[in-house]
């Protein structure tokens, strides 16, 4: 005859269960989920205080805040999956002020019949990514919607961090004369995710890019005060991202073609797939402007980090009051590199 514990409750099930509108409900249900799967995987002294916010010490510096929502479909993808890339994503928007990221805090919007298992692998990334990046969850919050009304998780997060005194780095300081520099290879992340959606197989696997950043924009300050402008181009890539600069800053850019790094299996699958790399989402490099005379040394310093090895210099900015992007291209032509229009890649991060 079994013999049941007084006060027993039992485990959730990760391996066989699957989401249910009680765990969004407010009840037994929410708090156990909370405990054995959010509370486990990002413990900290925050988390164990059971609070609905967190209080948290503030260091000396002006404070940076920014927030962004992942719907990356599928859900995993080589590299990766929407679990560290919602801590890697938010991670780098704070960084890419130059500030030192403090705290993160987590959102899940999950669909009713999700798969526990998945739930539990989706959150075990994320723990391991924002322990690996020195970066605690530290407060969150769950909802359930139905069955259809959702499609499995979707993931809010927002983080602060603190800039330390005389960093100014901002969109809208890049000046004509000044340099342009890309971290690495464009085009990782999108294309991976692309190939994994239309079963593409190469030679080699397309690997995610994703990555914190952080460290390597701590590494370029050190060798850089002076940087003009850091900018993770993300949706939209890189040709976006240097018009968005380009309008912020009240100048053009110029870039040239044969400069700017791109995997030989992206290319391919970017010629195969009818995409243009400079358009294809990345999630673990960055843009970085600064004055010429600083160009070479912020380059060494690039690529004396790990995630800066393919760094190099792509083009300049330069007088323009229609603040056009142009690039060079390797045909011995120039054309201009317009805004995205539409969506290349839809739910890419």
């Amino acid at each position: 005859m079994s013999v049941v514990r007084d006060g027993y409750i039992r485990p959730v099930d990760f391996r066989n269960g699957r989401v249910d509108m009680t765990h969004g409900s407010g009840g037994r249900a929410m708090a156990q989920l909370i405990d054995e799967l959010f509370i486990r995987a990002f413990d900290n002294e925050w988390l164990r205080q059971a609070n609905d916010q967190a209080r948290f010490a503030v260091r000396g510096g002006r404070m940076v805040m920014a927030t962004d929502s992942h719907v990356v479909s599928p859900l995993f993808f080589p590299g990766g999956d929407i679990g560290c890339l919602s801590v890697h994503g938010t991670i780098n928007d704070v960084a890419m002020s130059g500030a030192v990221p403090l705290y993160l805090a987590a959102g899940f919007v999950l669909e009713e019949g999700f798969p526990l298992a998945d739930l539990e692998r989706i959150v075990r990334s994320m723990a391991a990514a924002s322990r690996e990046a020195g970066v605690p969850v530290i407060t969150g919050d769950t909802k359930v919607v139905e069955r259809g009304k959702g499609d499995g998780v979707f993931i809010t997060t927002t983080g602060v961090g603190a800039v330390p005194d005389g960093i100014e780095i901002s969109g809208d300081r890049a000046r004509p004369g000044d340099r342009i520099l890309v971290s690495g290879t464009v085009g990782d992340h999108g294309v991976a995710i692309m190939s994994l959606r239309e079963n593409l197989s190469f030679e080699t696997t397309i690997r995610s890019d994703t990555a914190a950043l952080h460290g390597l924009v701590a590494a370029m300050i050190g060798a850089v005060p002076g940087i003009r402008c850091l900018r993770d181009p993300t949706r939209g890539g890189l040709a976006t991202t240097l018009n968005e600069l380009a309008r912020q800053s009240r100048c053009g850019m110029l870039i040239a073609e044969k400069d700017i790094p791109v995997r030989p299996q992206v290319a391919a699958a970017c010629e195969f797939l009818g995409l243009d790399p400079l358009y294809v989402a990345n999630e673990g490099k960055l843009v970085a402007i600064c004055a010429a005379d600083d160009a070479p040394r912020l380059l060494a310093a690039m690529r004396a980090h790990p995630l800066g090895r393919d760094a190099a210099i792509i083009g300049e900015a330069i007088a323009d009051p229609h603040y056009f992007v142009q690039m060079d291209t390797s045909f011995g032509g120039r054309r201009v590199v317009d805004w995205l229009t539409g969506e290349q890649l839809p739910r890419i991060c």
